[in-house]
């Protein structure tokens, strides 16, 4: 992606990457962000989108029971 919009603007090709790349953090911060899609209910299943584009595939590198002091 960058490599594609930086050959017209590489700032915005840099600003793209970056909020790319820092969305699915947020997810740590605001679980519950997003549009909730009902077809994975009971799941809660939620779309990011970022500018004008959607990460199809979060890959989850851990996971804790919700009573573990973290």
């Amino acid at each position: 992606m960058h490599d594609f919009l930086a050959s017209v603007n590489r700032q915005a090709a840099a600003r793209t990457v970056q909020s790319l790349t820092s969305a699915p953090a947020r997810l740590l911060e605001q679980p519950r962000i997003g549009e909730r899609l009902e077809e994975f209910d009971p799941r809660e299943v939620r779309r990011i989108l970022v500018g004008h584009y959607e990460m199809s595939t979060i890959y989850v590198l851990r996971l804790w029971h919700t009573r573990e002091s973290r």
